[in-house]
């Protein structure tokens, strides 16, 4: 199948992301809380996602900068005292009792999950708003993260379970939790046990984890320290997880696995730091992304390297859903292909942004995309994928934003 036609670029697909993002756009109160935000998609995720709201605020900054700034303060009404702010925030009703089963809740009357997400607020806060330094309840919320999840005092940040990732049934996870993994049937098991505990990553600790430094969602931590103007993390994330003799990054868990990690996007997530070793991201791009048999397909990067067994374009297994397991995600394809740009890479920044514009106009917005020929898959009108402007227009006046020094 041969992608559409690119030309002329740009102009449909922000006409594409603009009524998207306004025909998923929901106000309203929640005792007496008002709230603004993107739902990621009206047909099958009407609740606020964390991660999601942050990348919508992100685009939603092109067209309309209050809304932007209303994305992310929902995100901060939904805060506890401490400034914890939970993976999924149900401002209409609470979750259903199946649902509850799957969701990381105490009581179905909780307003939000006792969870994390990838923790991306202050940087989405720098492109889309301003400096986040300046806001209070940005730096206590960061501040609460940082305090909760970092177990080793170097920086770093653990999770308790593969969804607060945000890459939910991953293969790099199936080695931790095996049968207990996001997308199994004994998923259910893992947060029954971890409700039982509180959801409290010390106490899963104590009961012998398993707990994870996953990458991508230290990359996004480390973007957001470093759009707080603090120290970087990037150092210790090389020193943690960067695979030397691989070239690629890899998750750590506690306890060690007994199996391999499969090669999966979030290998090549560093990308998107602006201070990541020049040397360390070549090896990144030339040994791994552009590498045909691996992640360069396309529409580019496949969320899973094309020659590891666990690749897979079903998006169900046995019933369940098993996503980031194969097709390309809009938001994997940007962090990377800010790294493209950073590092040089004009002519293959062109062709990845040119693959998942062409995507997205002959799709329109899908949760994910064939990586072979740009078939849309999974959720329709998916908020995210407006992501994909970015792309077919960089906004030059974004790039300070996107590229923030790090405290010497």
């Amino acid at each position: 199948m041969t992608l559409p036609d690119l030309s002329p670029p740009g102009e449909d697909v922000a006409t594409l992301c603009e009524r998207t993002l306004r025909g998923s756009w929901v106000t309203g109160l929640r005792a007496d809380v008002p709230f603004a935000y993107t739902r990621p998609s009206p047909g099958r995720y009407p609740w606020q996602w964390y991660w999601d709201s942050c990348f919508a605020a992100i685009v939603w900054r092109r067209f309309d900068r209050l809304r932007a700034r209303l994305e992310l303060e929902t995100l901060l009404s939904a805060a506890r005292a401490d400034g914890f702010i939970g993976h999924t925030i149900f401002w209409h009703a609470p979750v259903t009792r199946t649902r509850r089963v799957y969701n990381n809740v105490l009581s179905r009357n909780d307003p939000m999950t006792s969870t994390i997400a990838p923790p991306l607020l202050a940087w989405a806060w720098r492109i889309a708003v301003g400096d986040p330094a300046s806001e209070p309840a940005v730096v206590a919320h960061h501040d609460q993260v940082q305090s909760d999840r970092d177990l080793e005092g170097d920086g770093l940040l653990w999770l308790l379970q593969p969804d607060e990732s945000g890459l939910d049934a991953s293969p790099q996870f199936d080695p931790i939790w095996g049968a207990r993994a996001q997308g199994t049937l004994g998923f259910p098991l893992l947060v029954a046990r971890n409700r039982r505990l509180g959801f409290r990553i010390r106490a899963v600790r104590e009961a012998g984890g398993p707990l994870v430094c996953e990458v991508l969602t230290n990359v996004l931590h480390g973007l957001s320290q470093l759009a707080l103007g603090r120290r970087s993390i990037t150092a210790a994330l090389v020193d943690r997880l960067y695979d030397e003799s691989r070239g690629v990054f890899v998750l750590e868990r506690w306890p060690s696995p007994a199996r391999p990690i499969p090669l999966t996007w979030s290998a090549l997530a560093p990308l998107a730091l602006p201070d990541l070793p020049e040397a360390i991201g070549r090896r990144l791009v030339e040994e791994h992304l552009l590498d045909p048999a691996r992640f360069w397909s396309a529409v580019a990067p496949p969320s899973v390297a094309s020659d590891e067994p666990s690749f897979s374009l079903r998006e169900r297994f046995w019933g369940l859903r098993r996503y980031w397991r194969g097709p390309t995600w809009v938001n994997a394809a940007w962090l990377v292909w800010l790294g493209l740009v950073r590092l040089g890479y004009k002519t293959e920044a062109s062709t990845l942004a040119d693959g998942i514009v062409g995507a997205v106009r002959g799709a329109g917005l899908r949760e994910c995309y064939n990586p072979r020929d740009g078939r849309g898959m999974g959720a329709r009108d998916f908020a995210w994928s407006a992501l994909a402007l970015e792309l077919a227009v960089p906004d030059p006046l974004a790039a300070s934003s996107h590229i923030v020094l790090p405290v010497s």
